[in-house]
């Protein structure tokens, strides 16, 4: 079965019995996938995904043609199971409860200690993708944004490295975007980017459960990280 009719099944055997609305649909995944972990992993990151990106396009006020394209840049959504996904988008755009909620039992879906979940920062990431799409940043987004990262107990200056990756910020300091201490020592700078650029493959996030299409944003981060090493490099070779 694949992760479209798993979810398309979830949602028709919760969604009638889902008092609160969708947050109700986000714990029972807990539940319903206990006994399969990979698959619990993938669809709680499409539901999150789903769920909170239907709340930020609530909070900006309008839902744009670039957002739903670059929706689809992650997700590939089969036609037969297209009509799920809307269902699951609707219910949660059309839920009284607020935002913050399904971040909560999101990061609540990590366990204890939820701040060194890592994927946390993927649906962060993928967020952010599509906050971004139509070339702008709007001040709505970037307060669900925070806000979001708030819940999900990303500290600050980690914060900083995530949006530095999405936005450009003019002459960005390549320490913020590696999330490392400025005046380290290059050898140590260099092992921090080895790490990085291992933890961020895209084989390394698809088995963390992300869809195959999360490699676009995979690349990306990557890129990113990459960059801002080459720049601390050359500076390191012209001292």
């Amino acid at each position: 079965m694949s992760i479209w009719a798993s979810i398309g099944d979830f949602i028709n055997r919760v969604s009638a019995s889902a008092a609160s609305g969708i947050a109700d649909v986000v714990e029972a995944v807990r539940t319903v996938f206990e006994g399969d972990a990979e698959l619990r992993r993938r669809v709680s990151f499409s539901v999150a995904m789903i769920a909170l990106s239907a709340k930020m396009a609530k909070a900006d006020g309008v839902v744009t043609q670039d957002e739903i394209r670059a929706f689809r840049e992650i997700f590939e959504i089969p036609p037969k199971e297209a009509h799920n996904v809307a269902r699951l988008y609707d219910l949660a755009k059309q839920d009284v409860a607020g935002f913050e909620v399904y971040a909560q039992r999101m990061a609540g879906l990590c366990g204890s200690g939820h701040q060194n979940c890592a994927m946390l920062e993927d649906i962060l990431d993928g967020l952010f993708h599509i906050a971004k799409s139509d070339g702008l940043l709007h001040e709505r987004e970037s307060l669900f944004l925070k806000r979001v990262s708030e819940i999900f107990r990303i500290e600050e200056a980690h914060y900083q490295t995530i949006l530095s990756r999405h936005l450009d910020l003019g002459d960005a300091d390549p320490y913020v975007v590696l999330g490392i201490e400025r005046g380290k020592p290059f050898k140590d700078v260099r092992k921090h980017y080895l790490t990085l650029v291992a933890n961020n493959h895209p084989d390394k996030l698809i088995g963390r459960g992300l869809p195959e299409e999360f490699i676009k944003i995979a690349t990306t981060r990557v890129a990113a990280i990459n960059a801002a090493y080459d720049m601390i490099e050359r500076g390191a070779r012209a001292a």
